[in-house]
């Protein structure tokens, strides 16, 4: 019922709903015990009202997004607070169901809590969100936090053979591979019905009584769903990209001598202007062209890019002015960009765990081969 989300982190998130306690709002975005001694923290923005039902007070939602949902959203693209997105898990009231409403599932990463409830305008359902530890549903299946276990203790911990008469459960189809319908099925009573991959198929695949179409079921990965993955990457690998043009600016100073500044600023800068190429080649422009580089491999994929880039370097004489000099920079060019595609495995819908696991063993080793004798070849470019 979501798009997918790169895998997310796991962590206590201080954004909070409530998780169904007899709690009342005062009015003033606090909560207030109703005589049962549960009090909860300041109630999340998203939180309009409390419905009291026969198994307690639940939380209704806004369908609609606020600049503060947006900037999040925003923020946990870049990677900025993502080990923290999250929601507290329990059941919450979008519009105003009732007995007869059907129950959504979802995951208690905001980003996925959100995505559903903004595409449920209009319809009065209820919102089961279970605790993914701030996982995507995805990437939570996998984990195995969004699974047959966790979903049927939180059937229980609200009681929501109380709150409906129903016993029907919709799903999204991507947390399948967690799930074992027939299990729940036999421990709660409840049905579980896998609904569309995306979100903004709920209202069709609900009006079509529950049937998914072909195209609802497909997992697109189009370039739309490339690039707003790219700057959780970019931004996350920056850290090691400034420690290697450390270590270039280093080297560049290095002669028969000893090291002299100047000589590595003059050399250094352009030394790291290959390194930032290098860098855009396998974390961007690989998973832009993710589709069209006829290999299947990541790791040979950003290979490639990287050696492309390598040739036009070398076309433009900007590989350096010594034989050892250019050979090290057609071995760290598509060593770097192949060794960062393969972070965009986790993002992507063309890969499996087995077959990641695989080409790590293979690409890795050699990744880290060439870097290392592209280092030996620059220090001896230098000293002999």
């Amino acid at each position: 019922m979501e798009c997918s989300e790169q895998c997310c982190g796991v962590a206590k998130s201080q954004e909070a709903g409530i998780n169904n306690k007899e709690c009342l709002s005062d009015g003033m975005g606090q909560q207030k015990s109703d005589g049962n001694g549960l009090t909860q923290a300041r109630t999340a923005h998203f939180i309009t009202r409390f419905i009291r039902t026969t198994a307690g007070v639940i939380p209704q939602v806004t369908t609609h997004w606020m600049l503060k949902d947006y900037l999040g959203a925003i923020m946990v693209r870049c990677g900025i607070k993502r080990n923290k997105y999250e929601v507290t898990s329990g059941l919450y009231a979008v519009g105003d169901p009732n007995e007869r409403s059907n129950v959504l599932v979802t995951a208690n990463y905001k980003l996925s809590f959100d995505t559903v409830r903004k595409n449920l305008v209009g319809l009065n359902a209820w919102l089961l969100v279970l605790d993914t530890k701030g996982i995507n549903v995805w990437c939570a299946a996998g984990k195995g936090t969004f699974g047959t276990e966790e979903l049927v203790r939180k059937i229980r911990q609200v009681a929501l053979d109380q709150i409906v008469k129903h016993r029907h459960l919709i799903l999204p189809q991507l947390g399948a591979v967690g799930v074992a319908a027939h299990l729940v099925k036999k421990a709660s009573g409840f049905t579980v019905i896998y609904g569309p991959v995306r979100a903004t198929d709920i209202r069709q695949f609900i009006q079509a009584h529950y049937h998914t179409s072909g195209e609802m079921r497909r997992v697109h990965f189009g370039w739309y769903d490339r690039v707003i993955l790219i700057p959780n990457d970019f931004i996350h690998g920056l850290r090691y990209l400034l420690a290697a043009a450390a270590v270039l600016l280093l080297l560049s100073g290095i002669n028969k001598s000893g090291f002299l500044f100047q000589q590595a600023v003059d050399l250094g800068i352009p030394a790291i202007k290959n390194l930032v190429l290098g860098y855009v080649a396998g974390i961007i422009v690989t998973p832009l062209l993710l589709p069209y580089i006829p290999v299947r491999s990541f790791a040979l994929k950003g290979f490639f890019m990287g050696l492309l880039l390598a040739i036009l370097l070398f076309l433009k004489h900007s590989l350096g002015s010594t034989n050892l000099e250019i050979i090290s920079w057609f071995l760290i060019l598509p060593g770097i960009a192949s060794f960062l595609a393969m972070n965009f495995t986790g993002s992507s819908t063309f890969t499996s765990l087995s077959g990641v696991k695989k080409e790590m063993k293979i690409a890795v080793p050699l990744q880290i081969t060439s870097l290392v004798v592209a280092l030996i070849l620059v220090i001896t470019a230098k000293i002999v």
